[in-house]
C-alpha cells in the first residue's frame, strides 16, 4: 500500500472506545512509540528529568541493611558487585528505549518474549514499582511521625494519597517537578555529609573498621552474594530510567555527543549514585548506631536528623530532615506510581484488549502500596527484596543479552526492535524459557531447597543462567520466533536517514488520530493504516495483518 493511499480519510464511523483511549495515551503515550512531534525536551532535560527519579532514600535503608549485618567491607564490596552487574545489563536497554523512543515492555516483547509473552514481565515490573513505593512511603511515614507526631498508619495513607495529582499529567508535569527539586535534594543529602567527615574525620575509620552483626567484618563470598542479591533487586530500576528516555530527541551527527552523554547518565549511570547512596548508607547507620540502637539505624530520618544535629541550631534540625525526607519521597514515588500504571495498564490492555484509562491503575499500584505499608513491609524490607531480585534478574539479563548477543552477535534477533501486534508471535520461546529457567532455579536456591551452601548465589545463578539459556534457544529456535511479519504492508521507510524513527505522520482509520511511521500498520481488511493501539483493542482481530507464509 502506498504512503498516499495510507493517508486517505475513511468513511468508517468513528469508535468511540477506540477514540477515548487514543485520547487518553496522548498526553505520555501510554502503551505505544513516543512520537518525535511531542519529544521537544533537550538531551540534558530529559537526564536530568530521569535522574530525578532516583532521588529515592530507599538506598540508604538498603546499604545500612547490609553493612549492619554484613560490616562495611562485605557490604561495600557487594554494593560494587551489584552496580557492576546493573551498568552492564542497563546499557543496551537504556540505548534502545533511548534510540527507538520505546518503554522497556516495548522493548521486552521484540527481545525474546513475543507480543503476549512479555505479559509476565510486565507484572513483574509493575510488582517492582509498588514494592519501592510502599518502601518509600514507609520512609516518609517515618519522617511524618518524628516531625509532625503522625501516626504510622496515618503517615503511610498520606504519602500515598498526595502523589496522586503529580501523576496525571505525565511527562510534562513530572519533568519540572523533577529538574526544579533535585538542587534543594542535593544540598540536603551531601552538605551534612561533607561537614561530617570534614569535622571528624575519626567517622570514617570507626566506619571502615564496622564487622556487622554476622562477622568479624572479614570480606568472604557468601556475604558478599547476600548483599549484592539484595542490591540488585535494583536492577528493575532501569525500566522506570527508560519510561523518561524514551522522550529523548532523535541522535544526529551535531547532538551525538550530549546525547550520548545524557543516556549513559540517567540510563545505566543512575546506578552510580545509587551505589553511592548506598555507601552513605552504611556510613550513617554506623555513625548513628549507638545513638538509636540497630533497630532504627536503617531509618533514614534517624539517620539524617543525627547529620544534621552536627550541623545545625536544634530548632531546625527535624524540620530539615523531614523536608529531606519528603522531597525523596514525592521526587521517586510520583515515578514509581507513573511507571507502575504503564506496566498494569500495558498488561491489561493486551490481555482483555480493553483500555480502562492509566489513572486506574495509577489507585491500582497505590492500593497495593498501602497494604504492603500497612503489613509494615519495612521490618522485613532484605527478605522482600532479596527474593524479587531473582526474577528482576532474570527479566533484564534476558533481555539484555539478546540485545547484546542475539542482535548484534549472533544475528538471529532483529537489529530493529518491534512492538505491533501482527507483526510479532504471541510467544517467543527464547527469552520466555530463558527467564522462566533463570528465575525458578534461582528462587529454589534462595529458598534453600537446592542445599544451604547454594543459598546465597541466587542472584548469581539468575544471571548467570539467563546469559546462557537466551542464547542457546535462539540457536535451537534460529530466530524462527521473533516476527510473525517482515513486512508491516506500508512503504514509507520506518527510519529516516540519521536511522532514527521516522517523524513522517499516518492517519489511523479507526481512532481517527495522526501518528508517526513507526506506531502504524497497514490494517488487513482496509486499505487504510491503524494505529499500535488500536490493534491492541482490536478484539476480533479484523485489522491485525496475517502472518507471512
Amino acid at each position: 500500500m502506498s504512503t498516499t493511499e495510507s493517508r486517505r480519510t475513511t468513511t468508517e464511523a468513528p469508535r468511540t472506545a477506540a477514540d477515548q483511549a487514543a485520547k487518553e495515551t496522548l498526553e505520555d503515550y501510554t502503551l505505544r512509540f513516543a512520537p518525535r512531534s511531542y519529544r521537544r525536551w533537550t538531551p540534558m532535560v530529559v537526564a536530568t528529568t530521569a535522574l530525578g527519579g532516583i532521588a529515592y532514600m530507599a538506598d540508604f535503608s538498603i546499604g545500612a541493611g547490609i553493612g549492619l549485618v554484613h560490616g562495611t567491607g562485605n557490604a561495600l564490596v557487594a554494593i560494587a558487585v551489584a552496580a557492576v552487574v546493573i551498568f552492564i545489563t542497563g546499557f543496551p536497554l537504556a540505548y534502545y528505549g533511548a534510540r527507538y523512543n520505546i518503554d522497556l515492555d516495548l522493548i521486552t516483547r521484540g527481545s525474546g518474549f513475543g507480543y503476549y509473552g512479555s505479559v509476565v514481565t510486565s507484572v513483574i515490573f509493575a510488582s517492582f514499582t509498588f514494592i519501592f513505593f510502599a518502601l518509600e512511603g514507609s520512609i516518609m511515614a517515618q519522617g511524618l511521625k518524628l516531625g509532625l507526631g503522625l501516626p504510622l498508619w496515618l503517615g503511610y495513607a498520606v504519602s500515598t494519597l498526595m502523589v496522586i495529582p503529580l501523576v496525571v499529567y505525565g511527562m510534562k508535569a513530572l519533568s519540572t517537578l523533577q529538574v526544579w527539586t533535585t538542587p534543594i535534594w542535593l544540598l540536603l543529602m551531601v552538605g551534612p555529609l561533607v561537614y561530617l567527615i570534614a569535622n571528624d574525620p575519626g567517622t570514617v575509620d570507626r566506619f571502615l573498621a564496622y564487622p556487622g552483626t554476622n562477622g568479624d567484618g572479614a570480606v568472604n563470598t557468601a556475604s558478599v552474594m547476600l548483599g549484592a542479591g539484595v542490591c540488585l533487586s535494583l536492577i528493575a530500576q532501569i525500566g522506570e530510567q527508560i519510561d523518561y528516555l524514551r522522550f529523548m530527541p532523535p541522535k544526529t551527527e551535531a547532538n551525538k555527543r550530549t546525547w550520548w552523554t545524557a543516556v549513559v547518565m540517567a540510563g545505566p549511570g543512575w546506578v552510580l549514585l545509587g551505589a553511592l547512596k548506598q555507601a552513605i548508607g552504611v556510613f550513617l547507620a554506623v555513625y548513628v548506631i549507638a545513638e538509636v540502637g540497630p533497630a532504627a539505624a536503617p531509618e533514614p530520618i534517624q539517620q539524617f536528623r543525627s547529620a544534621f544535629e552536627a550541623v545545625m541550631p536544634s530548632w531546625v534540625v527535624v524540620p530539615l530532615a523531614v523536608v529531606l525526607v519528603v522531597i525523596s519521597q514525592i521526587k521517586i514515588n510520583v515515578t514509581n506510581a507513573y511507571s507502575g500504571s504503564l506496566a498494569w495498564t500495558n498488561s491489561f490492555t493486551r490481555v482483555t484488549k480493553h483500555y480502562p484509562g492509566r489513572m486506574v491503575f495509577v489507585l491500582v499500584n497505590l492500593a497495593f502500596a498501602l497494604v504492603l505499608m500497612e503489613a509494615d513491609m519495612f521490618s522485613f524490607l532484605g527478605s522482600i527484596l532479596g527474593f524479587y531480585s531473582n526474577c528482576a534478574i532474570a527479566w533484564v539479563v534476558t533481555v539484555a543479552t539478546d540485545i547484546g548477543i542475539n542482535k548484534c552477535v549472533l544475528k538471529l534477533s532483529p537489529l530493529q526492535p518491534e512492538f505491533r501486534r501482527g507483526m510479532l508471535h504471541a510467544v517467543n520461546p527464547v527469552g520466555v524459557v530463558a527467564f522462566a529457567a533463570a528465575s525458578v532455579l534461582s528462587i529454589a536456591m534462595y529458598f534453600h531447597l537446592l542445599g544451604d551452601a547454594l543459598q546465597p548465589y541466587s542472584p548469581v545463578a539468575a544471571a548467570v543462567i539467563a546469559f546462557v539459556v537466551t542464547p542457546l534457544m535462539a540457536v535451537v529456535t534460529k530466530g524462527r520466533y521473533y516476527l510473525r511479519r517482515t513486512d508491516d504492508g506500508i512503504d514509507e521507510p520506518l527510519l529516516d536517514t540519521d536511522g532514527n524513527p521516522s517523524a513522517a505522520t499516518l492517519d489511523c482509520h479507526v481512532c481517527h488520530q495522526p501518528y508517526e511511521r513507526p506506531d502504524v500498520t497497514a490494517c488487513a481488511t482496509h486499505d487504510a493504516v491503524v494505529c499500535s493501539l488500536c490493534l491492541s483493542t482490536d478484539k476480533a482481530g479484523d485489522h491485525v495483518l496475517p502472518a507471512t507464509a
